[in-house]
């Protein structure tokens, strides 16, 4: 049950070149940050990586679109990155744009074992190219496929050694959907509590759904834009 490993690189030994990555994260917010430098550090080629963008140009999954280990990008913003532009534009990266809503879905339908499912959103629009469209009650809908990795890498708040997670607050964003939907989850912890330390109210996503698990170190935890109010008076 301790599914606990030494460090973040031995956590991704065995991903290998062209595999699919689902990387937890919303911006910089609830990136697993050690797990992303591992596989930088492994240097992997040809993945293709969903997530819900690629960081910046400078951080997060950023770091791997600049070294030229990504072919696809599965996503539903990618503003924040001039490289993911430029690869886009120079047609050196593959790139599926998701609506945000449906991308989460599809994550959620993988791990559920729903292959697919209807929806309204992106009728209509470059969306639904090549896609089933049906009408239901006089209204169209699209046929999404649900989305299923070779990996999940995840960030979580607090963990137990059998690996039930806690995220926190606007850092859970996209990581729970990967966990089920990640053929292997990989998950790094800020910090490493006691089995039966955490509250099982609590538990955002329970153990059954975690393969390895690393204590995570050294987090930058960095802010794409910083905005405040000016100072009164």
């Amino acid at each position: 049950m301790n599914k606990l490993v030494e460090s973040a690189d031995a956590a991704v030994a065995d991903v290998r070149d062209g595999a699919t990555l689902l990387v937890g994260g919303f911006g910089l917010c609830g990136n697993p940050e050690n797990l992303i430098a591992a596989i930088h550090r492994k240097g992997v080629k040809d993945l293709t990586i969903v997530s819900n963008n690629c960081g910046t140009t400078e951080q997060g999954l950023g770091v791997l679109l600049q070294a030229r280990q990504v072919r696809k990008m599965v996503s539903s913003y990618v503003g924040e990155n001039k490289e993911f532009e430029r690869q886009f534009l120079s047609g050196e990266l593959e790139v599926e744009l998701v609506p945000q809503g449906t991308l989460a879905e599809r994550l959620r339908a993988g791990g559920a074992g729903i292959p697919g499912f209807y929806t309204a959103t992106g009728v209509g629009t470059q969306v639904a190219e090549g896609k089933e469209v049906r009408t239901f009650d006089g209204r169209e809908y699209l046929l999404e496929r649900a989305i299923v990795g070779d990996f999940a890498l995840v960030k979580a708040w607090k963990a137990d050694a059998w690996g039930n997670l806690v995220f926190r607050k606007t850092a859970r964003n996209f990581n729970p959907m990967m966990c089920g939907a990640g053929k292997v989850c990989v998950v790094e912890a800020e910090e490493l509590v006691p089995v039966g330390g955490l509250d099982p109210d609590r538990i955002h996503v329970p153990s059954i759904y975690v393969k390895r698990l690393v204590q995570g170190r050294g987090y930058v935890k960095p802010i794409e834009r910083r905005t405040v109010r000016p100072r009164g008076g």
